[in-house]
C-alpha cells in the first residue's frame, strides 16, 4: 500500500494515495485510513471508564469500534460470497459488552487493518458480481458492498468522534 505523499493534517483521500488503485477501492480505503486516525486522535487518549461511557444513553465509544470492526469483517465475507461462521455469528450482540480500553482499540486497528488488505484483494470486474446478505441472501453487489464498507465506517467513526466529545467534556467537567 501507497504512504501518505502529503501533509499528515490533510484527510486521506487528499494526500494523493493509493494512486495504483480504481476510485472505487481508493475511496473505501480512504474511508477506512479516515476512521482509523479519528480513533487514533479521539479515542486512544480517553481513559477506560470514557470509552465504555454511555452519555444521555448514547451507544459507547467502545461500541463504535467494536462495531466498525466486526461489520467490516461481515460485510466482506458476503462481498467474498462467503457466510458468516460461527466465531462471526457468536459476535454478533457483544458490541456492547465490557472489556478493556486496549482490547477494543486493539480490536479496531485490526480490523480496520484487515478490511484494507481484503479491500485491496477485490477486481474492478467483481463490482457487478451478485451478492446475498445474511441468511435471507438479500441482494447486493460486490461493488454495493465495498461502498457500504466506507460508508457505515464513517458513520459509526462520526457517532465514535462525537461520543468521545461529550465524555472528554463531561470528564474536564469533574476535573
Amino acid at each position: 500500500m501507497s504512504k501518505p505523499t502529503s501533509e499528515p493534517t490533510r484527510e486521506p483521500w487528499m494526500r494523493g494515495t493509493h494512486a495504483e488503485l480504481d476510485a472505487l477501492r481508493r475511496g473505501v480505503l480512504h474511508a477506512l485510513e479516515h476512521a482509523e486516525e479519528d480513533l487514533e486522535r479521539w479515542v486512544a487518549p480517553l481513559s477506560q471508564q470514557a470509552c465504555f461511557a454511555r452519555p444521555l444513553g448514547l451507544p459507547s465509544v467502545a461500541f463504535h469500534l467494536r462495531h466498525m470492526a466486526r461489520s467490516l469483517d461481515r460485510l466482506l465475507t458476503y462481498a467474498e460470497d462467503r457466510m458468516l461462521d460461527e466465531h462471526q455469528l457468536a459476535q454478533l450482540g457483544t458490541e456492547m459488552h465490557p472489556g478493556t480500553l486496549a482490547e477494543v482499540l486493539q480490536e479496531a486497528r485490526q480490523g480496520l487493518q484487515r478490511a484494507r488488505q481484503r479491500v485491496v484483494a477485490f477486481q474492478p470486474l467483481e463490482y457487478e458480481l451478485k451478492r446475498g446478505i445474511g441468511r435471507q441472501r438479500l441482494p447486493t453487489t460486490v461493488g454495493g458492498l465495498l461502498v457500504h464498507c466506507a460508508e457505515h465506517t464513517q458513520r459509526h467513526a462520526g457517532q465514535m468522534v462525537t461520543t468521545a466529545k461529550i465524555v472528554q467534556q463531561e470528564e474536564s467537567q469533574r476535573a
